[in-house]
């Protein structure tokens, strides 16, 4: 049996735009972890995102996430339910939160005037977002080679509205294995549900990895299941799955 299911949010739990969210769906998943933190006999569902922090811990006690912690802003935080703290990860220097801030107004300089914008929230990581998917991949190079002229060390990757530029020893990976040491959960007993790029990252760390129909290709290919659902209806395939496998 697994002990652990680790899901990304955005193009799994939820649409990545803002959409509203199927509470309905969301409600079996809160209803299975209720049972799991109750009996036991089932494996517990926490979050790995790239969502600012605040934005996890409301989605972890919407899901009745009771001890489990859930990794934040692609592993920068862990916010820890048992006791309600923050921790961010130890290896992130004072010089590297700085580059942040100015990596942010640089972004700001430059894409502003295309109707680029900031996802508030963020610590120790830059989100740029904008509604078409051509604009936002189109800045790419851009910012790749400004991060380069400056030093700056980023790693820059796209979901489908958002670039993603992160510290380069921070990924989802470790923050999982600060969640595994913390919890004590042994990886082979975990699964991992993820739909982009950085959801690679979720993949390298759990024994059976999973993606719902609207994954990348690359991330179709490193996966264990592919669900011919969508979303959420995916995430609860891939629950099912795991359960018949358990079942074997």
């Amino acid at each position: 049996m697994y002990d652990l299911i680790i899901s990304d949010i955005d193009g799994c739990l939820s649409p990545e735009d803002s959409s509203p969210m199927n509470l309905e769906k969301l409600a079996l998943i809160a209803q299975h972890n209720q049972l799991a933190f109750r009996q036991g006999d089932r494996p517990k569902l926490t979050l790995c995102t790239g969502r600012p922090i605040a934005f996890v811990e409301a989605l972890c006690r919407v899901l009745q996430n009771r001890d489990i912690p859930c990794v934040a802003e692609n592993g920068v935080w862990l916010f820890d339910p048992r006791d309600n703290q923050y921790s961010m990860d130890p290896s992130i220097t004072p010089d590297q939160l700085e580059m942040v801030h100015a990596a942010e107004r640089l972004s700001l300089e430059m894409f502003q005037d295309q109707g680029v914008t900031l996802q508030p929230g963020k610590s120790a990581s830059v989100t740029l977002y904008h509604p078409d998917p051509e604009v936002i991949h189109g800045v790419i190079p851009v910012l790749e080679a400004e991060f380069a002229k400056r030093e700056w060390q980023f790693r820059v990757s796209p979901t489908l509205f958002y670039i993603n530029c992160d510290l380069p020893q921070i990924n989802k990976a470790s923050g999982i294995d600060h969640l595994l040491v913390r919890t004590n959960i042994d990886p082979r007993r975990t699964a991992g549900i993820g739909d982009t790029s950085s959801d690679l990252a979720i993949a390298d760390r759990v024994e059976t990895f999973g993606c719902p129909a609207n994954a990348f290709a690359e991330v179709k290919a490193a996966a264990d299941f592919v669900s011919q659902f969508e979303q959420i209806d995916g995430v609860l395939d891939f629950m099912q799955y795991l359960e018949r496998q358990s079942d074997a």
